[in-house]
């Protein structure tokens, strides 16, 4: 199979095409561009397959229900460009939890057809701050190293997210790190000299900068600031709703390898209306996700929106924009052949017009019928 257009690659943009085999990249030629001129002419853009590390649910479904609901969900997003995904838990009893990483870890084992790949679990909770909790149910518990390595066992837990403060959290980073656990801070009343140990101890970025934790104040920086002075890693959530964009821009300039998320709910993908995020009733309305009291509670964000604003509301170069939502992901979880277009990578492939709209998805080779979701 052959694929012609602007090919944003690791390099630059190249127009080209680029060559399919075997569920792989076999080859790319083609002469440099500018990537500011990229899809003139009508040509298509072709771009690395998103990667987002924080999806609890889409199409009308959460994680959290178990059964069949993670197919859904990745075969909801896939629509909208993501190739990669982990699937994110909620803070809930760790029986509930249990129960959803078993629905899980048969599909991240194997991708159905027409399906984004499940390449993980994110576990956002329950080891995190009571006091902190945003929009996640008050079951937050002091985690132990034998029951997130046991749960891990159930469905691979990937990243997981604590509040490096709770008592015996500190401790507890460096062995998750090294059974390949990537520990993020996140839901945290913590400080800044927390944050500042937390990294010390192996941990690797932030859930959700901004969000959920104590932030920024010239006296008291918080761990907003232990991320903007020390961190290498953070997601960030780009709806414009969750982070102002003068902040966005603050968190670009500091951090080296900040990348996007969606942290997205059932809403995504779905008209307004009530949802389920976890145990909550979430109301999509006006493009955001709330709790009845207004607080934000996921998003209904997907990742082509996502790339969208980066490029058409922040004015970011669309292959820096690349790298956010597609390659410092991949990087990060370790897969080396997603999240950009090279010789030998998986097939990843998002196909998108001058103006960013979606055209076409390949996930290891397979179109996805994106008309359906259109």
């Amino acid at each position: 199979m052959k694929l012609e257009g602007d090919i944003v690659t690791p390099q630059g943009v190249i127009q080209g095409h680029l060559h399919i085999a075997q569920g792989r990249i076999a080859a790319i030629a083609g002469v440099p561009v500018d990537s500011s001129r990229a899809g003139e002419g009508g040509r298509p853009v072709l771009l690395p397959g998103f990667i987002d590390v924080h999806v609890h649910g889409g199409g009308g479904r959460d994680t959290m229900e178990g059964g069949d609901a993670i197919e859904d969900i990745a075969r909801r997003h896939v629509r909208h460009g993501t190739t990669g995904l982990l699937a994110t838990t909620m803070t809930a009893p760790v029986g509930d939890i249990e129960a959803a990483l078993r629905a899980l870890g048969p599909v991240c084992r194997e991708r159905s057809a027409q399906s984004a790949r499940v390449l993980g679990v994110h576990l956002e909770g329950p080891y995190i701050s009571p006091g902190r909790l945003g929009a996640q149910p008050a079951y937050a518990i002091p985690a132990t190293l034998a029951e997130v390595l046991r749960l891990s066992e159930i469905a691979p837990i990937k990243v997981l997210t604590i509040a490096p403060e709770m008592a015996g959290h500190l401790a507890l980073i460096g062995p998750l790190r090294d059974a390949g656990i990537r520990v993020q801070i996140g839901h945290s009343n913590g400080s800044y000299e927390d944050g500042v140990a937390a990294l010390n101890a192996g941990a690797s970025g932030f859930t959700h900068l901004f969000n959920a934790m104590t932030g920024l104040h010239h006296r008291e920086p918080g761990m907003v600031g232990a991320a903007l002075a020390h961190g290498e890693h953070a997601e960030l959530i780009p709806d414009l709703l969750h982070v102002h964009p003068g902040a966005i821009r603050t968190a670009l300039r500091c951090i080296p390898h900040l990348f996007c998320v969606t942290d997205s709910t059932a809403a995504a993908g779905m008209p307004d209306g009530e949802y389920r995020l976890g145990e909550h009733k979430v109301q999509k309305c006006l493009g955001g996700v709330r709790l009845a009291d207004g607080t934000l509670a996921g998003s209904a964000l997907t990742m082509d929106q996502a790339l969208r604003n980066l490029v058409q509301q922040l004015g970011l170069p669309l292959p820096d924009a690349v790298r956010r939502v597609s390659t410092i992901a991949a990087d990060y979880l370790g897969l080396w052949d997603r999240g950009r277009l090279a010789e030998g990578a998986w097939a990843d492939v998002v196909v998108m017009d001058a103006g960013l709209a979606l055209q076409r998805v390949f996930v290891e080779g397979e179109e996805i019928d994106v008309v359906a979701d259109a």
